[in-house]
């Protein structure tokens, strides 16, 4: 018997129509659309805590992760009434109506429309401009690579305590490491940015063999950029728990700061590696290391001329 082209969903209380379950997404696997589809259904729980209350971009992959793909802001037409927007203002003056994913039946329309990432805002939709935390997005250039990532998050960690700010690390899912701060949403983007902007600018004048702040690729080969832009308030970052468009189905997965020691501790980027049963597994039995990142309560050090920087003396690299 051949496999069914649709499929009607059961999802909380909705019915999802699930078109070609069958199509493969990952050909190296042969991770399918209805694979992606009962992933996001049962990382919900830990997953929209994350996405709630913000506008959210979707990767779309409709070919799977070998055809094109394109960052979806508009929510696609056809969305069911049920699923809210968000109307954002673009950097033109346009007025943009993403999705607002909040329940799992919102993951599962995702999944069917090939969205395999999900990109949300740093701030709530009904606060576009107070970031509720700031990202030390951390990429390696050639030949660097994830451990070199891991150890440079260590890094900003040691930075960051200086400024007395707690984070947490998650993979990106891909080559790249990220380092989260989360915030009380009272102040701007403006501050946030200037924030990592000096501090990854400080890091990268201590050890320049090791770390960028320019975004260019002239020169960066070796090193981990410190990508400080992407704290301006018309960008994403990809979600916890959301799968990438790599070859392999890898997911953003929080860390702990003890899982990202051992790994540069025993060269072994493999533990920093996730795929959708293991992080399935890790919450079943750790829970999600990243809820901390829902009770904000930090605040950036306001800029001070006549006090000495906590990066005045970075720590080594």
């Amino acid at each position: 018997m051949s496999a069914p082209d649709v499929l009607e969903l059961a999802v909380g209380g909705r019915t999802v129509r699930i078109t070609r379950p069958e199509k493969i997404l990952y050909p190296a696997t042969g991770f399918t659309k209805r694979d992606l589809v009962e992933y996001l259904v049962a990382v919900a729980p830990a997953m929209l805590p994350h996405l709630a209350g913000r506008a959210v971009t979707l990767a779309r992959f409709p070919d799977g992760v070998d055809g094109g793909y394109w960052f979806q802001a508009n929510c696609p037409g056809g969305k069911p009434d049920w699923l809210p927007v968000a109307e954002v203002t673009g950097t033109r003056g346009q007025t943009l109506r993403y999705c607002r994913l909040e329940e799992p039946a919102a993951l599962a329309w995702a999944a069917n429309t090939g969205a395999i990432e999900l990109h949300p805002f740093l701030a709530r939709a009904d606060r576009p401009g107070a970031p509720t935390a700031l990202v030390f997005d951390l990429d390696p250039a050639p030949p660097a690579a994830l451990l070199e990532a891991a150890a440079a998050a260590l890094v900003v960690r040691r930075l960051l305590a200086r400024a007395g700010l707690a984070a947490l690390p998650k993979t990106s899912g891909a080559s790249g490491l990220h380092v989260v701060v989360p915030l009380d949403g009272t102040q701007t983007f403006d501050e946030t940015k200037a924030f990592v902007r000096a501090a990854a600018e400080a890091l990268a004048a201590a050890a320049p063999d090791r770390f960028a702040a320019r975004l260019s690729r002239s020169g960066r080969g070796g090193k981990v950029l410190i990508d400080w832009r992407q704290n301006a308030g018309g960008l994403q970052t990809v979600a916890p728990y959301s799968l990438r468009g790599t070859p392999l189905p890898l997911v953003s997965t929080p860390v702990s700061w003890d899982e990202v020691e051992d790994a540069v501790r025993a060269g072994d980027a493999a533990r920093l590696a996730f795929g959708p049963a293991e992080v399935l597994a890790r919450l079943e039995r750790l829970g999600d290391p990243f809820a901390p990142a829902l009770a904000g309560g930090q605040r950036v050090p306001a800029a001070d001329p006549s006090a000495e920087p906590p990066w005045a003396d970075a720590p080594p690299a």
